[in-house]
């Protein structure tokens, strides 16, 4: 099985060098294209107006300057040319891809330019309340949930998301396979300055809140310690809404 393995943390990333050890237990070929810096927070964004460029860092490593879409793309269209891979994993995130975050991920994002190149995809993130924390809930419990989903046939156009619980391996309580949640919004900020040529910037920020968690989500999977597993999938037709629609533009 020929595994290709991305990030929105950057080809340097402390998660990815987590996955690499992990994805070397479920295939001796597996391939690894990130992007060359951080670029969390990119979203499903492609570069357009600049060119990308692809390094090599190793034995079947490469880099690309550009954002997770872009790493997936550039190594779909110029690596494997001869045979496409089986399965295309992203992350491990530092931070977790909960809730509603999943539409600004770059992490998610790298999975869903997999899933419309026809391609099994899952995206894994590590929550994680204090910068730099440990990744010891994913490197206990990273091979049992992808185990199972790697024999798992899954749709087209469908990802799978992943979130371990910011816990020690040992206290991870199970698995959950539970539908996406939803955050309160207000729980953005804006931070305004003033930079050294008197000119204002701001810069958005994120806050941690409390709030009521609904059942069977991935914030309340996550909050309560379990592994989230959470099917995705890239139609976001509002199917139920056509009908009515269709109605007002009746003639």
């Amino acid at each position: 099985m020929r595994i290709l393995l991305t990030n929105d943390d950057g080809i340097h990333a402390p998660g990815l060098e987590v996955l690499e050890a992990i994805a070397a237990r479920l295939s001796d070929d597996v391939w690894v294209c990130a992007p060359a810096e951080e670029q969390s927070g990119a979203g499903h964004s492609l570069t357009l107006h600049q060119p990308v460029r692809l390094r090599e860092h190793g034995h079947q490593r490469f880099a690309v300057t550009g954002t997770p879409t872009d790493a997936v793309n550039l190594a779909l269209r110029k690596l494997f040319a001869d045979k496409r891979p089986d399965l295309v994993i992203s992350g491990i995130n530092a931070g977790e891809n909960l809730a509603d975050d999943i539409t600004y991920s770059g992490t998610i994002s790298a999975a869903m330019e997999a899933a419309l190149a026809g391609i099994p995809a899952i995206a894994l993130s590590q929550a994680m309340r204090e910068r730099g924390a440990s990744f010891g809930a994913a490197q206990g419990w990273a091979e049992k949930v992808l185990r199972p989903l790697i024999d798992t046939p899954m749709a087209r156009r469908t990802l799978i998301n992943v979130n371990f619980p910011d816990l020690a391996s040992d206290a991870v309580k199970g698995i959950r396979v539970v539908r996406q949640g939803f955050h309160d919004y207000k729980r953005g900020s804006l931070v305004e300055g003033t930079d050294p040529r008197g000119r204002k910037y701001y810069w958005f920020g994120l806050e941690e809140m409390e709030h009521t968690l609904d059942h069977g989500t991935d914030l309340e999977a996550v909050a309560d310690g379990y592994v989230a597993v959470t099917p995705l999938q890239l139609d976001l037709t509002n199917h139920a809404a056509i009908g009515a629609l269709a109605e007002g533009f009746a003639s």
